[in-house]
């Protein structure tokens, strides 16, 4: 399946509209089922935006300049809420999902088996090894201090691609 990588949209809705843009022309071999947020949606008229255009699970953390309130999140049947950091299962790989890097080492912490860990903070794509697991960077999807960008992930393969919003 394929799973679209986001972080720090920082409430660009104009970014956002067109990443929907993009992700909505792909193809039903790519067709885009889930999508890994990685924090700093910022607040909950954002949040309420990216569920009024995705139908799919959206796995999302909690970034550290959130406003929305985390007990509303409960009435959003589509996010599945994991805190400051944790780890699911997607395809045939356990990954580590956090906002910023230093929850890294703790992820690696909970769990040994980790394929990949996806994270968001810094604004900058970034890719490296580690543990034999990838971290993953999708960079800003608001466009803030970088271009707005963000990754498409194949949980069946496990390859990844950094998409450039223009």
């Amino acid at each position: 399946m394929k799973i679209a990588v986001v972080s720090d949209i920082h409430d660009n809705l104009s970014a956002l509209n067109i990443f929907f843009e993009l992700i909505v022309k792909e193809t039903d071999e790519n067709k885009i089922e889930n999508i890994i947020c990685c924090g700093d949606v910022t607040n909950e008229e954002t949040l309420k935006e990216l569920l009024s255009k995705f139908a799919g699970t959206i796995y999302l953390v909690k970034g550290n300049g959130e406003i929305y309130q985390e007990e509303n999140l409960v009435k959003y049947k589509n996010i599945k809420y994991l805190g400051r950091y944790n780890t699911v299962e997607l395809g045939n790989f356990k990954i580590g999902i956090c906002h910023e890097p230093i929850f890294i080492k703790t992820l690696f912490e909970k769990e040994k088996n980790l394929s990949f860990i996806f994270y968001g903070h810094t604004h900058k794509p970034w890719l490296s090894m580690k543990n034999k697991a990838t971290i993953i960077n999708p960079g800003t999807l608001g466009g803030v201090f970088q271009k707005s960008s963000f990754a498409i992930w194949d949980s069946n393969s496990g390859k990844i691609k950094l998409k450039l919003l223009h």
